[in-house]
């Protein structure tokens, strides 16, 4: 059975790949993964503000000496709670490549042009086989229009490009008007891979001190619906590679991930949740579904179920839309007592 895909233009023996976790914190697991069969490993973000911390002393331009911005520096973490800095980051980039015979890809979270074009050489540098742009901002500038963040988005990711020669994928939200064009533009800025999405971890409210408190909670296939959803529009619409990552929590979500045209599945949470080995029950599970289709590969299921034979996806979106709101039916015991 031919399981390979192609992915930011390296051959894979399969779809199923590490998304960032604390599973790349350390040698040994990333060791852990490969033995267990992942295709590839995407370590865990190196974030913009230990970059600014080290070269500026300030975080998003703040100093943490300065009282005014203490409550905000607060949210932070303290610079000793991140596994890295950024040189050793780099170094452990270029530790995990000659541990592993896997692609590792190398991942930084940030918003804004200076981080990226500091960091994204040192990546390369180090040796990472491609680089994963973890694009997480929630603007609340009231006169920031999508349009003009947008820009800069393409704008961001063009620069990026010009700079390394190694892939660039970039992992979006999903939180823009109009995604579909978006996802054109920064394809057409040559970007290599497009992640959706990333997970915004929503904070939660204590009512008991009045405190805005982090929570942290494993995706489940709940999530996947929309990753399916987008990933079925944009196949055979953009260049870029498409992987999913996110609510990918059983070997049927893989399968599905794989019908709507993901050429890559990162998983997360399932590898948390099951262990590294986990990986083999989705790589097994997949050739067996595969072989009861009569199927000899992967490139025969990728896709089946996605947009690109339909000519207006738009009508084809508004068509489910309508059909599911009308396909539920109220349950049997709220019937009867209507009726009665």
């Amino acid at each position: 059975m031919q399981l390979d895909t192609s992915y930011l233009g390296m051959r894979l023996p399969h779809p199923f790949v590490a998304g960032a976790s604390p599973f790349g914190y350390r040698l040994d697991t990333i060791k852990r993964l490969e033995d267990a069969g992942c295709a590839a490993v995407v370590l865990h973000s190196l974030f913009e503000e230990q970059v600014q911390m080290v070269q500026e002393g300030r975080v998003g331009h703040m100093d943490p000496n300065d009282e005014r911005f203490a409550d905000v520096i607060g949210y932070y973490p303290a610079e000793g709670d991140y596994a890295f800095s950024p040189h050793e980051y780099a170094e452990h980039i270029h530790r995990a490549t000659q541990a592993v015979k896997i692609p590792v890809i190398g991942s930084i979270n940030g918003r804004t042009r200076e981080s990226w074009l500091t960091v994204a050489p040192l990546i390369e540098q180090a040796g990472a086989s491609a680089l994963e742009m973890n694009w997480y901002e929630v603007n609340t500038r009231p006169s920031a229009s999508g349009a003009a963040i947008e820009d800069d988005l393409v704008d961001l990711v063009r620069d990026v490009k010009a700079l390394v020669t190694i892939p660039v994928a970039i992992k979006l939200s999903p939180f823009f008007t109009a995604f579909a064009n978006v996802a054109h533009q920064l394809d057409e800025a040559n970007v290599d891979g497009l992640v959706l999405f990333n997970r915004f971890y929503q904070p939660d409210i204590d009512i008991r001190t009045m405190q805005v408190t982090p929570r942290v909670e494993l995706s489940t296939s709940a999530e996947l619906p929309l990753r399916l959803r987008w990933v079925a529009i944009l196949h055979g619409r953009v260049r870029a590679s498409l992987a999913i990552t996110g609510g990918v929590a059983t070997p049927y979500d893989g399968i599905k991930a794989v019908l709507a045209g993901a050429d890559a599945v990162q998983m997360v949470s399932a590898l948390l949740r099951h262990g590294p080995s986990y990986v083999a029950v989705m790589r097994r599970s997949l050739e067996q579904w595969l072989d009861w289709h009569n199927m000899g590969s992967l490139a025969e299921a990728r896709g089946r179920l996605s947009h690109q034979t339909t000519k207006d996806p738009s009508a084809y979106e508004r068509a489910n839309y309508i059909r599911t709101l009308q396909s539920w039916d109220p349950p049997a015991a709220a019937v009867r007592r209507k009726a009665s």
